[in-house]
């Protein structure tokens, strides 16, 4: 796996995730994501880091969608087609997977070798996660 930064699109999991997006009709759309979430909330207690990858990048997509967002998603990073309106049970789901991607039992918590980089990606997550809680559809 390639990582090449901290953001939620900066490995090639991430952008293989979001590639598997194109072309795709809104239903499906949602689907993909609600899977990608779903597989952290389904794991046992470890979170496996191809699964928080893509988790944390559905759930930076997801939070993109609210109104007021801060989170903006660069065009090369994200999907070429506008997003669907999604559904509140998505974003819920999207919330509490991203808590799990936090905790020590997730691969991608404990993985970074450089604690600098650690901190920054709990930084980026955390900013996600208050996206939702700031959400007045929260």
């Amino acid at each position: 796996m390639g990582t090449w930064g901290t953001g939620p699109f900066d490995s090639d999991l991430a952008a293989d995730f979001v590639d598997e997006l194109e072309g795709l009709t809104h239903r499906q759309v949602i689907d993909v994501l609600g899977r990608a979430i779903q597989r952290v909330m389904d794991s046992r207690e470890r979170v496996d880091g191809g699964d928080g990858a893509e988790a944390v990048a559905a759930g930076a997509l997801v939070a993109s969608t609210l109104p007021d967002s801060p989170i903006v998603i660069d065009p090369d990073d994200g999907p070429s087609q506008t997003l669907p309106e999604l559904p509140a049970s998505l974003r819920a789901s999207a919330r509490l997977a991203l808590d799990r991607v936090l905790q020590g039992g997730s691969e991608m918590a404990t993985s970074w070798v450089d604690s600098a980089d650690a901190e920054q990606w709990r930084q980026e997550v955390r900013q996600i996660l208050e996206t939702f809680e700031a959400s007045p559809e929260h």
